[in-house]
């Protein structure tokens, strides 16, 4: 992928440089990071070009999150899926309990519940697969439903990637990354990216990092472009350790059930047992890490209710898998190892 790169002439280098500057001399494009800066511009340009739009990044995943609810005007209604990521799901019941929106939880896989959540809504929140219960959306019908209702849509594509799909060409205004996870991929990073269909609603977008003061810096904007340059190889190797192993674990003595979409990273199990159980197998994993976050080059597992503002309608015994780069015999192994400690 060439986008975000320098230009092809003799004597420029193959990579963006990092250009650790806040200011810079006046009369061009370029005068405040906050605004904008070299290395932010490049990160932009390739994660627009991979996701078909116009791309805004952030300092964090949720400081872009935070800047799309900024736009929902006061009272507005959002529609969201009822084990959403926490920390967004914990902002939008934050925002409901102050009167600032009103709020109205769905099924992310019920298309009915959907349509009918949309009339009167101003904005669909979508994620697909949703975090960590792997639901996955009919999002080019949820998306005709909500522009039929005049609200905007939002999809968070942090789990599938633009590798394996892209929102915007499905009729969404605007897709969601946190940065920090598969587009980054080595685990080093916080940020967040938005990226919408249309240029006025990007720029509305870019408005609210500047004034939220939401700015990446340009260290992490450069960690971001080069992990990005191996997404695609990433994201397939991760892709193929998971649908290799999700088949071992059907079935598997330890494992009441297995959640996974078909596609992608990510993958869930209930482990036999209960959250004591869940817990003693995180504990167990060696080749596997036990840590929160996803979509790096390392493979990560962790119960997610031990947060204690998780989703009640995530079960207690529900371990999130991200399958990262390592072999697929190695992380089987070791997995069967650790549900085998789990059981007894």
């Amino acid at each position: 992928m060439q986008a975000g790169r320098p230009p092809v002439e003799p004597n420029q280098p193959l990579n963006t440089p990092i250009v650790p500057a806040s200011a810079f001399h006046a009369g061009g494009s370029t005068e405040y990071a906050r605004e904008t800066a070299p290395t932010t511009e490049a990160l932009e340009q390739a994660i627009g070009a991979l996701e078909h739009g116009v791309a805004v990044v952030y300092s964090s995943g949720m400081a872009a999150a935070n800047a799309v609810m900024d736009l929902v005007p006061s009272g507005g209604v959002v529609v969201a899926p009822s084990a959403a990521y926490t920390g967004v799901a914990v902002r939008l019941r934050e925002l409901a309990a102050i009167g600032r929106i009103g709020l109205r939880i769905v099924e992310a896989d019920d298309l009915a519940a959907v349509i009918t959540a949309c009339d009167g809504a101003s904005l669909l929140w979508l994620e697909s697969p949703t975090n960590p219960l792997l639901q996955v959306a009919d999002l080019p019908a949820c998306i005709e439903a909500a522009h039929d209702a005049d609200a905007l849509v939002l999809v968070d594509n942090t789990f599938a990637t633009p590798v394996l799909q892209t929102p915007l060409t499905m009729g969404a205004d605007v897709v969601l990354h946190s940065v920090t996870k598969a587009m980054g991929g080595h685990s080093d990073l916080l940020m967040g990216a938005l990226v919408a269909s249309d240029p006025d609603l990007a720029e509305q977008l870019r408005i609210r990092r500047v004034l939220l003061g939401a700015a990446p810096s340009a260290f992490d904007c450069y960690l971001a472009l080069r992990g990005l340059r191996t997404l695609v190889l990433r994201v397939e190797k991760g892709q193929a350790n998971a649908q290799s192993i999700v088949a071992r674990l059907e079935g598997h003595p330890a494992v009441d059930l297995v959640r996974y979409p078909g596609f992608g990273t990510m993958a869930s199990i209930e482990v036999a047992g209960g959250a004591v159980a869940a817990d003693l197998l995180c504990a167990s994993v060696r080749v596997w890490t036990y840590a929160t976050s996803l979509g790096g080059v390392e493979s990560l597992m962790e119960r997610r209710r031990r947060w204690p503002l998780e989703s009640t309608r995530v079960p207690e015994n529900l371990v999130r898998l991200s399958f990262g780069i390592e072999s697929a015999a190695d992380l089987w192994n070791d997995l069967d190892r650790a549900l085998r400690i789990a059981a007894s």
